[in-house]
C-alpha cells in the first residue's frame, strides 16, 4: 500500500488544497491529508477545528483521511508510514520555498521523498491569507473554499 501525505497549515482549506488532495485520491492507495499545529503562529482556527473542515470536505474520497501533527514532518510521514509528500504549487515563489523544505526533508531521511503538484490555473492566486482577509473585510468567499468553510468562516468572523 502507498500512502502519501499532504501537509500544510489548512487555515483555512481552500478550493485549491482539495484540488490537490483530489489529484492524489486515484494515485495513492490511501491519502492522509496532516495539519500542521504550529505554536508559533496564530491561526484563525484551531488544529481540532482545522482537521474537522478537512474531515467535511473530503468525505466523500474513501482512501483520504485526516490528522493533525506537530514536529518534524518526515518523523510524521514515516509514523504514519508515507514516504511520499506532496505539496502544492501555485507560483515559482512557492517553488523556491519547497525545493528548500524538501531537500532538507531529504537530508532528513533520506526515506521521504517529495512531489509537486501544480495547482490549477483557477487557484493559482489562491492563498489561506488572502481568504481569510477577504472575509474579514465582508467579501464573499463562496467561490474559493468549500461550503463548510464558507459557513465556518461567516461564524469565525461575525
Amino acid at each position: 500500500m502507498i500512502t502519501a501525505l499532504v501537509p500544510g497549515s489548512f487555515d483555512p482549506p481552500t478550493k485549491g488544497h482539495l484540488d490537490v488532495v483530489e489529484r492524489c485520491v486515484g494515485v495513492f492507495d490511501k491519502v492522509v491529508v496532516g495539519v500542521v499545529h504550529n505554536p508559533s503562529k496564530s491561526p484563525l482556527f484551531t488544529a481540532d477545528e482545522r482537521v474537522a473542515l478537512l474531515e467535511a470536505c473530503t468525505g466523500q474520497w474513501p482512501n483520504v483521511s485526516v490528522a493533525s501533527f506537530q514536529g518534524l514532518l518526515v518523523d510524521y510521514a514515516l509514523e504514519i508510514g508515507a514516504k511520499t509528500v506532496i505539496k502544492g504549487l501555485r507560483a515559482v515563489t512557492d517553488f523556491e520555498y519547497e525545493i528548500q523544505m524538501s531537500q532538507m526533508n531529504r537530508h532528513l531521511s533520506s526515506d521521504v521523498v517529495s512531489l509537486f503538484v501544480a495547482t490549477k490555473p483557477e487557484y493559482g492566486y489562491l492563498s489561506s491569507s488572502l481568504v481569510k482577509e477577504v472575509a474579514r473585510l465582508g467579501g464573499s468567499v463562496d467561490a474559493l473554499v468549500p461550503e463548510p468553510v464558507a459557513i465556518a468562516l461567516k461564524e469565525r468572523l461575525s
